[in-house]
């Protein structure tokens, strides 16, 4: 059950108006490592969460607080174009015919579509995607993935941080890069604990038998690039993370093996092959008369 409180975590109010930052914080709202992301994925790993207790907590926990991130972004999107001009104006044609053309830089649709208003699309319009969540069930995977996101996330919150001089808007990045940075830290801890408790480890997924699996490569850095310091890593040499094994360098790739032939899907693909167009009809006809579907 959800309830709604209308207050928010954290003041999101500009000190002005700005449509062109307004189209850049779209970025941070509903971009591949926005807010509306990590808020839903953290609600379907929660969903999809397979065992109670504190991780399944967490993640609820952590994904409430992110739709309230959501919140602030809109109410401040909102905010920045609220008295802001969305048009061409003749300023913006007379001091740069170019960002005129792009209507100073702001997002059309935010006008048109959503009436001085937040949209769920990046900072280039393109729509929000469910394909950016990642819940795949694996706990360690997945809060892998949720680190990853915070860390994408709060790179490029600190880029916008230095792209106004609105005091109201830096204080609101501020307040969102200290829970990016605590949310890094938490999912970092989070799946430590786990291989501590032996509930998931290293590889993931690490109750798939080992020992179906190509063991001979299982831990070669195999270069197959002409530069050669990667082999001064620590991924070339020495013991592995997941503590079974050790780290062998090859300077370069084994000889490989033969391709197989082209491919011959069923004539009615209507390929080109190297057999007569003829041949290929007769095929098809012949398919169809003998209802190979």
């Amino acid at each position: 059950m959800y309830f709604h409180r209308q207050e928010l975590q954290h003041t999101a109010t500009p000190e002005k108006p700005d449509a062109v930052y307004a189209r850049k914080l779209q970025e941070v709202l509903g971009g591949q490592y926005g807010e509306i992301t990590v808020a839903l994925q953290y609600q379907f790993q929660a969903w999809n969460m397979h065992i109670p207790g504190k991780y399944r907590d967490l993640v609820f926990g952590i994904g409430a607080e992110e739709m309230g991130h959501v919140e602030m972004l809109a109410i401040m999107i909102a905010q920045l174009l609220e008295k802001a001009p969305l048009g061409i104006t003749t300023d913006a044609v007379q001091d740069d015919p170019t960002v005129a053309a792009v209507i100073g830089g702001t997002d059309i649709q935010q006008g048109i579509v959503a009436g001085a208003g937040a949209r769920p699309v990046d900072s280039m319009g393109n729509p929000w995607q469910g394909s950016y969540v990642t819940a795949s069930g694996n706990l360690l995977a997945d809060f892998t993935a949720n680190a990853n996101a915070e860390m994408q996330g709060r790179v490029q919150v600190a880029r916008l941080y230095h792209q106004t001089d609105d005091h109201g808007v830096k204080d609101l990045l501020a307040f969102l890069l200290a829970r990016d940075t605590m949310h890094q830290n938490q999912w970092m801890a989070a799946a430590a604990e786990l291989r501590a408790e032996g509930l998931e480890d290293l590889p993931v997924p690490s109750n798939f038998p080992l020992e179906k699996e190509d063991r001979d490569v299982s831990y070669q850095y195999i270069n197959f690039s002409n530069g050669a310091k990667a082999r001064e890593g620590s991924w070339a040499s020495g013991p592995t993370p997941d503590g079974k094994d050790e780290f062998t360098y090859v300077p370069e790739p084994p000889a490989g093996v033969p391709m197989p032939p082209p491919t011959h899907p069923d004539a009615r693909f209507y390929g080109t092959t190297e057999l007569p167009n003829s041949v290929e009809k007769l095929a098809g006809r012949a398919q169809d008369a003998l209802h190979k579907e």
